[in-house]
């Protein structure tokens, strides 16, 4: 009898996504990639509460609304970002995934036992000048399946 590894491949491409260009060259070379292995995409993007220094002896004070609407504009950048794919998406299972927390953490969890996950090179952090930014140098550095970065062209 033959035992698959349980952290084998999955038929599962995770791909991140932030809202930049950068990322949305990497969720359509996803996608394509998903189609040519026939296989599930998993779309996602990440949220954070913002840190709020109120001093040493209070805690940080998050109403609820701000949250619910940091957590409905994520879910807009998401959706956005699927709807510019249009038809392309035919014919490839999407799974869309919002998650609050840092997006390395958040998209190694999520790519454990995919098939392949997929970043831009750089997104909507700080350092533009940066070959990698520092999401995708982590993802490159810890994920436990193979990692695509997509880069933009030169051109």
């Amino acid at each position: 009898m033959v035992r698959k590894d349980r952290r084998g491949p999955t038929g599962r491409i995770v791909v991140g996504i932030d809202g930049s260009p950068e990322s949305m060259l990497a969720l359509r070379w996803a996608l394509a990639e998903a189609k040519l292995r026939g296989v599930a995409l998993r779309v996602v993007h990440t949220w954070a509460y913002p840190y709020i220094a109120a001093g040493p002896a209070l805690d940080p004070v998050l109403d609820a609304d701000i949250i619910d609407n940091a957590e409905r504009v994520a879910e807009g950048v998401a959706r956005s970002q699927l709807d510019e794919l249009g038809d392309a998406r035919v014919g490839v299972d999407i799974e869309r995934s919002i998650v609050e927390g840092a997006p390395a953490p958040a998209l190694l969890e999520a790519a454990e036992g995919a098939d392949l996950l997929v970043v831009g090179s750089r997104g909507r952090g700080g350092f533009t000048g940066l070959l990698l930014g520092s999401v995708s140098q982590q993802c490159a550095h810890h994920a436990s399946c193979p990692v695509v970065i997509v880069r933009a062209s030169a051109h």
